[in-house]
């Protein structure tokens, strides 16, 4: 089992990243659970492989389970479930010093991870990721969201689990176009500011994708080392260290807002899609080649992702995806910020950019024929 600590000031917690840690729950989270009584958020799919075996090792370890079990996917993240999962732990009567379980991908994970922070002005959680894309990404930070008609995640809080359990088995039940979306998030690591675990990626991804469990194990370990060393140094994303880790997501939430946040585009596909944009768009600044744009579409492509939104047989015009852009959180005086690519490894926040001309880009890259 890996440990990575997530050094948060005066709120360090560890992300343990192994296989079978969900048969050991009850074992993992000695220390954590105060009552015997446990609350645990989940989806109906997650339930369905992995409900049993979470509950037989807490039951083994002297606690019940309390199961609140929600539809799977986007439309989750609502105003509705919100409310209703808020009310359910009420009536359980959870306390401040009490822990949430939530376990599922990030759906699960963002939800459950705002009621935790709204409940009773905060109460503690932990997060048990069971999709790549969770567990390199959305489940260590402490951005917890839900989504509204005007967009992706912009109602939310920053608020940090006590620990985060990141069992390798449940990847093996994840459908390959799951896993293909979590891989995503993997290569916004090497995109940012390694170029050499970009390089790990071109020659490993296919490996760890097909199954390869010490690939598997070194991917989410370095994934979520990564983003705990810029987590630490920018929590609240206030110096802009912490707004790298967007990379891709200002065209990818564009994307998922213009196809209905529906699983026409699961997130990670659309973050996928926004880094070869964002690299793409950064050759045509002049700021990065041509060829390492198409590198990155190339490993995309590879990889089993769309690398060109003209697949997606959209009807709009990049004008209304840079519609969608002007609900992005980053926003700030009316201006967005984009991150951009400066090379392989290399990315920067760019507050020059003309949405003008992105939606110029757009247009062309709607046309464009895949390779």
């Amino acid at each position: 089992m890996a440990v990575i600590p997530v050094n948060i000031a005066q709120r360090p917690y560890e992300v343990r990243v192994g296989t079978g840690l969900l048969a050991e729950i009850g074992a993992q989270c000695r220390g954590f659970l105060r009552k015997p009584a446990v609350p645990i958020v989940t989806d109906v799919n997650v339930h369905a492989a992995w409900g049993q075996v979470v509950e037989d090792s807490l039951r083994a370890h002297g606690h019940s389970v309390h199961w609140r079990i929600l539809p799977a996917g986007e439309p989750t993240k609502s105003w509705e479930e919100l409310a209703a999962t808020v009310n359910w732990l009420l009536d359980l009567e959870v306390e401040r010093g009490d822990h949430v379980i939530a376990l599922g991908g990030g759906v699960i994970g963002d939800l459950t991870g705002f009621c935790a922070a709204v409940l009773k002005r905060g109460c503690k959680f932990i997060q048990v990721p069971t999709t790549l894309l969770a567990q390199v990404d959305s489940s260590v930070g402490g951005k917890t969201a839900i989504n509204t008609p005007a967009g992706k995640n912009l109602v939310g809080a920053f608020h940090q689990p006590s620990l985060v359990l990141a069992d390798l088995a449940a990847l093996e039940s994840l459908p390959p176009r799951e896993l293909g979306a979590g891989y995503a998030e993997v290569v916004k690591y090497g995109l940012i500011d390694d170029a050499d675990f970009f390089a790990w990626c071109e020659t490993n991804g296919a490996a760890m994708l097909a199954g390869d469990e010490a690939l598997r194990e070194y991917a989410v370990a370095h994934s979520v080392a990564a983003k705990a060393r810029i987590v630490a140094e920018d929590e609240f994303e206030t110096t802009g260290k912490r707004a790298l880790l967007n990379l891709g997501h200002t065209f990818g939430h564009a994307l998922e807002a213009e196809t209905g946040f529906s699983a026409s585009l699961l997130h990670g596909e659309g973050v996928a899609l926004g880094m070869v944009l964002a690299a793409r768009y950064s050759a045509r600044l002049g700021h990065m080649s041509a060829a390492s744009a198409e590198r990155v579409a190339r490993h995309i492509a590879d990889a089993g992702l769309r690398a060109e939104i003209s697949t997606l047989g959209l009807s709009c015009d990049g004008g209304a995806l840079v519609r969608h852009m002007l609900h992005d959180k980053k926003m700030d005086a009316g201006t967005l910020p984009f991150l951009l690519m400066k090379g392989i490894g290399q990315t920067y926040l760019d507050k020059q950019v003309q949405l003008d001309d992105v939606a110029l880009f757009l247009d062309d890259e709607l046309v464009r024929a895949p390779s």
